[in-house]
């Protein structure tokens, strides 16, 4: 559509978790430039090159425009009531005949990206009413929203290092150089990582590797794969017997008022990991874990914060726990300068639906393992058997949403076999990917340009509170609907209702679900508020006016609301993080649960994996900052310049094993296995070779001739389909056993 000549426009960039604040330029309908928004108080001018990507993203001519339909096994273009009669004629029949849990819902990363996906996602979910829904989260991150819920209520009440105002942060399993955060929003990390350094704090990174992260730090120690609850018990175990523990202030909020008792389990529980016990299968010297616990205990403002490689191993969500006991014991949880909890703008509490007095799991169990579900969700990893197996309750069709689980996720050829033998399968994408090559019918979202943006999710994980919305850059083209409207007319068409109804009158019934959560008398003033515009921008109104900033629909003049954020250039400075308990906590106890029974009952399996000899060589994953999972590897920008699919292998093991830089070395599990050059590195410790994620783009198909240029290979074929953390279902993608010769 047409624009302004040199037209500026401020954006949120959608690709990360960073939510950096950009400046677009625009002629007409093209982008000229973009750079970062030196006026957004959150990022300060920040960007990466994946922002840069933004232009080539909306121009990529691979990027799937008009919905399509699959006839006689190749996709046709059709008009969008043409593709959901399709999906009606189809999906409707087989869903009666075979009972809601026959169709499974499956939700990739860039769900959360997207406002109307994240905000009209859930009345698709609720209209679908299956058990069978599956999520990225149990690739990468559930163990962390786990032991939220167990110790404070909330799956989302997440504490992230107050890093502007810290005076020691230690990084375990994370590489915020190249992610700037995960599950902490944090854009150039880099530039307040130096900072930090020099007002005179420090950084220590435990990384089996010497990541970016590791090379800008004080200290790198190279942790063996695998190692990491033992690392954080000996580092507990240490401040208990040297009595560095301190929760000051903390200890009024901790469960049984006196609070000897949950810091009596926790002590025991840390008990058997002295450093001396445990420095073998840490790879660590003891004297260094005991060195460390007392710098913790010492600064005057510390941060532990632990992520990716901390959560995807089997012992995943006891790593999470002890992460955040560390921060408790050492009095610095909810502080300045210590590990502390955001307060997004728009809800009223870091709350999800159904969170309460108890967090409630297991409620349901998979049909063919008996997986306990975890916030509402079964493990990714196993969609594959509940598909290929035969019986009562198969899985026969499938929606997925923004997702390639066929590259993401562990067994990557069961899964593939799994959606070629679906009855149907419906896709929300924008490319024809290993995974959406099955679907029978696949509805694109329009460009990011061309949608609204509001940070719903990452303002939850941000390290400095701000509200943001992003008006489109470009007119939508008004014959394809936005990314909101295909929930509201897939759910309507579940529901057996008008689908083709205006789209106004299915916000409308939307809105008032969510206006019956209200009291009676004030929900026709509030629906007076909110205005007559259908879409995202109204539910984030609603959100923003409810929120804790809110203007309460008028009761509180000078609060927060949609017009007087997008009022703001770049958005509404809300200032650094504050102190929040105990207010924020959702626990029956109304307390922090220091000692959940749920973690404590891990101890016999830990102190069983202590004595488990430790294979010589393991694998491991790696992110770069030009990457992000499996769908930006389409974007020339990002796609240029060196073979990124390679494995790292440490000089010492390449010379045992044969193998020399560039050569193809073949490497296999018990698994899989692959063949891929080889990259020395010393930055690797000896015994771990890595290979990066979602690459693999070449199976018969695929419609992305960029990345099928230089496809990789798939990680995921050398990792076991049914490892995974037993408490939360996370998949083990981390300190695999592998073998490597030269090919």
């Amino acid at each position: 559509m047409s624009q302004p000549a040199n037209a500026g426009h401020y954006r949120i960039c959608p690709l990360c978790e960073a939510a950096c604040g950009l400046r677009i330029e625009t002629e007409g309908a093209r982008v000229t430039r973009i750079r970062g928004a030196e006026d957004d108080p959150f990022s300060r001018g920040y960007l990466c090159p994946k922002a840069v990507a933004l232009k080539e993203l909306h121009e990529d001519p691979d990027r799937i425009r008009l919905p399509l339909v699959k006839r006689e096994g190749r996709f046709v273009e059709v008009g969008w009531e043409e593709a959901l009669t399709e999906v009606e004629a189809r999906l409707l029949p087989l869903r009666a005949q075979h009972g809601a849990d026959s169709v499974a819902l499956l939700l990739g990363n860039p769900t959360v990206h997207r406002v109307g996906l994240l905000g009209y996602g859930p009345r698709l979910g609720r209209a679908l009413g299956t058990r069978n829904v599956f999520s990225a989260s149990t690739l990468d991150q559930m163990p962390r929203q786990l032991a939220n819920a167990l110790m404070y209520g909330a799956w989302l009440t997440n504490a992230v290092p107050d890093i502007e105002r810290c005076d020691f942060l230690l990084v375990i399993g994370a590489n915020p150089m190249a992610s700037n955060g995960s599950m902490w929003t944090v854009p150039d990390y880099r530039g307040r990582a130096k900072a930090l350094r020099a007002r005179g704090g420090r950084i220590v990174v435990v990384d089996p590797r010497r990541t970016e992260t590791a090379e800008a730090a004080d200290r790198h120690l190279p942790i063996r794969p695998g190692g990491d609850p033992f690392f954080l018990a000996a580092l507990l175990h240490t401040l208990f017997e040297e009595g560095l523990v301190r929760p000051d202030r903390l200890a009024e909020h901790l469960a049984e008022h006196l609070v000897e008792g949950s810091l009596q389990a926790l002590r025991d529980f840390v008990a058997p990991y002295a450093p001396e016990r445990v420095a073998a299968r840490c790879g660590l010297p003891a004297e260094a874990l005991r060195q460390l616990a007392r710098e913790l205990a010492a600064a005057p403002r510390a941060a532990v914060y632990g992520r990716i490689g901390t959560c995807t191993q089997r012992f995943g969500t006891l790593n999470s726990w002890l992460v955040d006991a560390l921060n408790i014991v050492s009095g610095n949880l909810d502080r300045e300068g210590g590990a502390m909890f955001p307060m997004a703008p728009a809800f009223a509490a870091n709350t999800m639906p159904g969170e309460g007095k108890a967090v409630r799991m297991g409620r349901r169990r998979s049909r063919v393992s008996g997986a306990p579900e975890v916030m509402g969700e079964l493990p990714m990893t196993l969609f594959a058997e509940e598909a290929l197996t035969p019986g009562e309750g198969q899985v026969r069709a499938a929606i997925t949403v923004a997702t390639n689980p066929v590259l993401s996720a562990p067994g990557g050829a069961a899964l593939d076999a799994a959606f070629a033998g679906l009855d149907f399968m419906l896709s929300l994408d924008v490319y024809v990917n290993a995974t959406t090559r099955h679907a029978d019918v696949i509805l694109p979202d329009p460009s990011a340009l061309e949608s609204p943006h509001y940070d719903i999710a990452f303002s939850q994980l941000a390290h400095r509170n701000a509200a943001r919305w992003s008006d489109p850059v470009f007119t939508p083209d008004p014959a394809l609907p936005q990314d909101w409207e295909w929930m509201l007319r897939l759910a309507a068409l579940l529901r057996g209702e008008d689908w083709r109804a205006p789209i106004a009158q299915l916000d409308e019934d939307f809105l008032a679900e969510q206006l019956a959560l209200l009291p009676e008398p004030h929900r026709a003033p509030v629906r007076r508020l909110l205005g007559d515009v259908p879409g995202p921008a109204r539910m984030v109104d609603f959100a923003l006016r409810a929120g804790p900033y809110g203007d309460r629909f008028g009761l509180k003049p000078g609060g927060l609301n949609l017009a007087q954020v997008r009022a703001a250039p770049a958005g509404v400075d809300l200032g650094p993080l504050q102190p929040r308990l105990p207010d924020l906590l959702k626990t029956a106890s109304g307390r922090i649960e220091l000692a959940p029974a749920e973690l404590l009952a891990e101890g016999p399996a830990l102190a069983a994996a202590l004595q488990e000899e430790t294979p010589p060589l393991v694998l491991i994953g790696r992110r770069e900052v030009r990457n992000n999972n499996s769908w930006m590897h389409n974007l020339p920008v990002l796609a240029k310049g060196p073979e990124r699919c390679t494995l790292l292998v440490h000089p010492q093991d390449a010379a045992r094993a044969g193998l020399q830089e560039g050569a193809l070395a073949r490497i296999a599990s018990a698994t899989g296995e692959l063949c891929v050059p080889v990259q020395l590195s010393d930055a690797l410790r000896e015994g771990v070779v890595s290979l990066p994620h979602g690459f693999g783009h070449d199976l018969p198909g695929v419609q992305l001739r960029v990345a099928t240029e230089r496809p990789g290979v798939n990680l995921n074929a050398l990792l076991p389909l049914g490892d995974r953390d037993p408490l939360s279902g996370n998949a083990v993608l981390s300190g695999v056993a592998v073998r490597i010769i030269p090919a």
